[in-house]
Formats: C-alpha cells, structure tokens, sequence
C-alpha cells in the first residue's frame, strides 16, 4: 500500500520575528516558537518594564520565562534543510500571477507568478522554472534580477541586445553594438561603474542633506531658547519697569503733595503777618481817634483859662512807624510760583521726553534675528545730527487716524518704519504735538534753563 505524502510548508518552520528559518528553536509558555537569540533580543528591549510579551499572541509572562531548546522541532528543522522539502514544497505550492505581478514566460496554461528575470535570457521566471540557473553550470554566468514588467525596455531597440553601456556624452543607455554606430567617440562607461558613481553622489547629498538638517534643527532649538529667553526676559523687566514707573509716580505725588503744603504754610505765615500788621494799624487808628476827639473838644471849651492850660499840657503826636509795602492786588501773590511749577513742568516734560526715546532705543535694539545685511550695514556712514534727530523722532511718530499703516512686527514693533505721510508725535505726557512745535520743542532744549 502507497505511502500517503505530506506536504509542508516552509513558512510553517519559520521565525516570525527574522521571518527565516528557525535557528536553535526554542518554544516559550504559550506554545510558540522562535530563534533563541532572536527570543532573547527581543525581551531584552523590554527588560526595564519587567513585562514580557509573546510577539504573535501578544500574552504577557513575569517574571522572564527561561527558554530551553525545543529539541524535536530542532531535529524536524534539520532534517528540513537536508532533505529539500523546502524546495519541494515551494514547487508543489506554486502562486498563479494576479493582475498587477510578472508571469512566468515558461508556463504554459494558467501561468505562476514569476520570482526572478534574466537579462541574458530576457525572460521571467517563477519558482519552479527559475532552478536550472541555480543548479545548472550553463547559466552561472546569467544575472538574476528581481521580476519586472520592464524587461523590454532594458533591451536596446535597435540591436535587440543588452543596454549595459552608459554614454555620458548624450546621457544614455546603449549596447555594445552602439558604441560603433552613432556614440563612436563619446565618454562612455559601464552602467554598473556609472550606477557606483551615481551611488557616491546620491550618499554625498544625503550626507550634505543630513548635515544642512542638523544644522537647521541645531538653529532651530537656539530659536527657540533665545525666544523663551527673550520672553521670561521681557515679563521680568516689564514688571520691573511697572515697579520704578510706579516709583517715580509716588514721588511726583509726593512733591506735589510737598507743594501743596508749602503754598498753605507760606499763607499761613503771610496771612498770619498781615494780621498782626493789620491790628496795629487798626490800634494806632484808634488812639488816633482819641486824640482827635480830645483835640476836638478842647477846641469847642469857652473856659480860656482851662483852653491855655490844657494847650500846654498837649504831646505832639507819635511820629508813625514805617510800615511794610502791600501788593496792590492780593490775588497775584503766587503767580511767580505758578510760573516756577510751569518751568518744572517743562523740564520735566524734556527730561521725560529724552529718557523714553532712550528707552525706546534700547528695546527697539532687542532683537532675536537680526536683518540679512546686518554685516553691510555696519559698513555704512553714520547719519548725522539731523538724520538721528529724526530716527528718534521716528520711534515715537504715529500716523494720523484714516491712514494706511505699515504691518508691524510681532516680536519688535519699532522695526517697520511709518508712512511718508505728515506724522504726529506724542510728548512724554500724551500732549499731541506737530512736527514744527516738536522740533522747536527740541531746539528749546539747546537754550539755557532760566534759574
């Protein structure tokens, strides 16, 4: 009685982590089984989790089973290998070819999917029809490649034979039967020396490419430091200058509230003087009074003997005191001091007005990435007394409502340049001021103060 066959399949003593044939097998918890050293470098990726996992069934094990060799299944593999029955099998178990794969050129009927083409034989082949290049001596010298539907279009069209010439001269593939015909003469090369070189220089832009990353990300992460810098720096000193700003407030405050209280005590003093002026005056009236009341009756007296004597008895009056001088117009008293607090308004207005332009300088300065031509720009001639004038003034100029405006930067506003409109400024209080009162605002500050 006939012995019945059986079939194997080579995929089923395959490891489905190296996906080739299994090589010392051994056979885990859960029943399957894999290359040993392929099992061992597997886990050991996940050995800092403590949780070991089946690649196919995907069952955890802890702790880390111990693998010993499956020896039966490592005696069914060898006796595999030896025997043939992976070839056997592949032979037996031939795949048709579908619509988008190679057919074979040998088979006849339904053709099988074809695994490798030759470029001496111009022809595909599948797995079964392939094994006389491997086993026969007389196609060693055959080249084997993968199978493709463009066999033809490495066949020149003209001399039927192999394109394994490159001619540089006109960019091409030929044939040797070309290099007599119409590229005689030309830089010619092998495509096999043509396709190294081409190799090199694809590696070198690669590397180059490579590099230009690196490079880039490097620039990258610089960016983006300097940008969180720059950010954490620019809340710190908004806070700080909220902080003197807030300062100097109190201090204005304060000598204003000084002022206040001098203006009220120098009245006291004054008002507190005039009074006591005044009681005299109204004294001395008084006793004037009396006087002349006295002087009045005694002129009126008929007793001529009591008339003579009194006469006698009459003082001269007091020679009166020099009093102090009196404004004429007690409401001008302060108009000098309204005078000084205008002239320290004004002051104070060009200090302010030169330290914010000061300011704004220095944060317009404050940049992550600076202009293209930064280094020409150096090179250039520094702009006169005029032209700085009008760059400072250009950092506090606003265009008039109504007008288009620049875009401005998000990361420093001071960059982009106004309009060549007619400009506005603002003073260091808010006060609105044209471009004529501010440049005579600026050449006030040429003159001396006035003490």
């Amino acid at each position: 009685m006939a012995q019945a066959g059986v079939v194997l399949d080579k995929d089923q003593f395959n490891c489905s982590i190296c996906l080739d044939v299994l090589k010392d097998p051994v056979t885990i918890p859960c029943g399957h089984s894999y290359c040993s050293g392929c099992i061992q470098n597997y886990w050991d990726q996940d050995d800092y989790l403590g949780v070991f996992v089946c690649p196919q069934c995907r069952q955890n094990f802890n702790p880390r089973p111990l693998l010993a060799r499956n020896t039966m299944l490592a005696d069914v593999v060898e006796r595999f290998r030896k025997t043939g029955l992976q070839e056997t099998t592949t032979a037996s178990c031939q795949s048709f070819a579908e619509a988008d794969d190679v057919e074979c050129d040998v088979c006849t009927g339904r053709k099988n999917k074809a695994v490798k083409s030759c470029l001496v034989c111009l022809a595909s082949y599948c797995d079964q029809h392939i094994q006389p290049h491997y086993e026969s001596a007389a196609f060693k010298k055959h080249k084997l490649v993968s199978a493709s539907k463009k066999l033809q279009e490495t066949i020149c069209g003209q001399h039927d034979k192999l394109l394994e010439v490159y001619c540089r001269t006109d960019k091409l593939c030929i044939c040797y039967l070309c290099l007599t015909d119409e590229h005689k003469g030309h830089d010619t090369v092998l495509v096999e020396a043509e396709i190294q070189q081409k190799q090199r220089q694809l590696g070198d832009l690669k590397q180059s490419s490579q590099q230009r990353i690196h490079q880039r990300e490097k620039e990258a992460q610089e960016l983006r430091q300097a940008i969180f810098a720059l950010t954490r720096s620019a809340r710190a000193v908004a806070e700080e200058s909220d902080a003197v700003f807030t300062e100097l407030i109190r201090s204005i405050e304060l000598k204003r509230f000084e002022v206040r209280e001098l203006i009220k005590a120098q009245e006291k003093t004054a008002v507190g003087q005039a009074e006591q002026q005044l009681v005299e005056i109204q004294k001395e009236i008084a006793e004037l009074k009396m006087n002349e009341a006295e002087l009045d009756k005694l002129s009126r007296t008929e007793d001529h003997i009591h008339f003579l004597q009194s006469c006698q008895s009459l003082r001269a009056p007091p020679m009166p005191m020099a009093s102090p001088s009196v404004a004429a117009d007690p409401k001008l008293t302060f108009g000098p001091v309204m005078t000084a607090v205008s002239d320290f308004k004004g002051l104070l207005q060009e200090v302010c007005q030169e330290g914010f332009v000061c300011i704004y300088e220095k944060v317009r300065d404050v940049v992550i990435v600076g202009p293209p031509n930064a280094a020409m720009q150096l090179n250039t001639t520094q702009p006169g007394e005029g032209e700085a004038a009008a760059q400072m003034e250009a950092t506090l100029v606003i265009p008039p409502p109504g007008l288009d405006q620049s875009p401005v930067s998000p990361l420093n506003p001071f960059l982009t340049p106004g309009p060549a409109v007619p400009t506005f400024a603002l003073s260091a209080f808010g006060s609105k001021l044209s471009s004529g009162s501010r440049q005579r605002h600026l050449q006030r500050r040429a003159h001396p103060r006035r003490k």
